[in-house]
């Protein structure tokens, strides 16, 4: 079967470089440009957070009828205030770090963020999340489509992800992603060490070189070995980062942590890929219970964001970075048999950093079972009332400035302006 340089893009070039010279990654073969100072981090929630326990309609006597067990107490909520329709709401009681960032007007709350039609699947929800079109959602990303719009040559390191697998939301038609999940194994990978694995990878580094005209998936193979060498030395730089304060001990701290080193040392990105799971709470919530698996969640959240927060701060590199946090559905409104929430429709967003407009965008819903406008699913979940891509299309147009209409593929310019 015939292979063109698209095919090959997307599924050979990972399995090469795998072997060849680090971990798994896609690479453009073009050379640097220098990187932009604005920084995007995506910040994607795996399973369907639950916005309801994130952001607390405490005063909604609806809420605490649906939620026996899940409801959390008034008494606990981190109020914030009220929506522009006078909904009194707090954050959840393990976010005071994040209700910190909010009070310094640095974070933004989007309420009822969703879609037509919400898919309550794992998959298809988050390709929509991740192409911005839910009526193709196998395409490339959205993010993909704004990288293959910059002019080349692109940097090799212009977007990362720090979860091994290039999440679709950064699937480009024309360049590679670097997926990098630990500057520590990113090496180029020789049996030897010392003088011997330094002639080693000049030897490699040679042979990259020869780009055969001739021979065009060879030609790129060489070339996008020349764009991992080219990137190796840089990376190493992250590595060596020292923070300004200490970041948790957990994975995402970590995948925080190395992204700030990223911004600090300025590698060359400006896309960043974060992940964090957990999300999928069928059974065993448990908000109220100290150890409860949401409060384990929203603990991990508070912790890594704040420590990310507060060393950009400190580098005084907050004004360059934004941060955009999205899950791939709500859950229900009303609690399941097991303590926990099944899937649903819309939920939350969260965009944090030096230039946001920090507030509550967004109106909550009723939860009243019934029937009322803001609700679907027969009152079981909540309708959405902004659609994700007004907030993508704020990011594109203010933050990165990109055409948000060409890239979406349509006019989503009237959402919340958070920036």
């Amino acid at each position: 079967m015939a292979m063109n340089r698209r095919d090959f893009v997307r599924g050979g070039v990972a399995a090469f470089t795998v072997g060849f010279a680090a971990p798994s990654f896609l690479t453009d073969i073009a050379r640097a440009q220098g990187r932009s100072r604005r920084n995007l981090v995506v910040l994607y929630l795996s399973g369907g957070n639950d916005g309801l326990s994130t952001l607390v309609p405490y005063r909604d006597q609806q809420y605490f009828a649906r939620r026996p067990n899940l409801a959390i107490p008034a008494s606990n909520v981190l109020q914030i205030g009220s929506d522009s329709a006078g909904n009194a709401l707090g954050l959840n009681p393990r976010l005071a770090d994040l209700r910190t960032i909010f009070n310094a007007g640095r974070l933004a709350v989007i309420q009822r963020t969703g879609y037509p039609n919400s898919s309550r699947s794992h998959f298809q929800g988050t390709d929509i999340w991740s192409t911005a079109d839910p009526s193709a959602p196998q395409g490339v990303g959205w993010l993909g489509r704004y990288l293959d719009r910059m002019p080349a040559p692109v940097d090799p390191l212009t977007a990362w992800s720090t979860v091994r697998e290039t999440p679709r939301t950064l699937l480009a038609r024309t360049v590679g992603v670097a997926s990098i999940p630990s500057v520590a194994e990113y090496a180029f990978a020789s049996p030897n060490t010392g003088a011997d694995a330094q002639a080693a990878r000049q030897s490699a580094t040679r042979i990259a070189s020869h780009v055969p005209v001739d021979q065009p998936h060879l030609a790129f193979v060489n070339s996008t070995a020349q764009a991992a060498f080219a990137t190796l030395d840089r990376v190493a730089q992250v590595a060596s980062y020292a923070p300004t304060v200490a970041y948790p001990n957990n994975g995402f701290g970590q995948a925080l942590q190395m992204v700030a080193g990223a911004i600090t040392r300025g590698v060359g990105t400006s896309i960043y890929w974060v992940q964090t799971g957990g999300y999928d709470t069928h059974a065993g919530q448990n908000t109220n219970v100290a150890n409860g698996s949401y409060n384990t969640l929203m603990t991990t959240l508070n912790g890594g964001l704040f420590a990310f927060y507060r060393d950009l701060l400190n580098q005084g590199l907050l004004s360059d970075t934004l941060v955009l946090q999205f899950s791939e559905f709500g859950r229900r409104i009303s609690e399941n048999g097991s303590n926990g929430t099944d899937h649903g429709a819309a939920s939350m967003m969260m965009v944090m950093g030096g230039g946001v407009r920090g507030g509550i965008y967004g109106t909550a819903p009723n939860l009243s079972a019934n029937g009322n406008p803001t609700l679907e699913n027969s009152n079981q979940d909540i309708r959405f009332e902004t659609d994700f891509r007004s907030v993508y299309a704020r990011v594109l147009d203010n933050w990165m400035g990109s055409d948000s209409s060409a890239i979406l593929g349509g006019d989503f310019r009237n959402g919340p302006n958070f920036i």
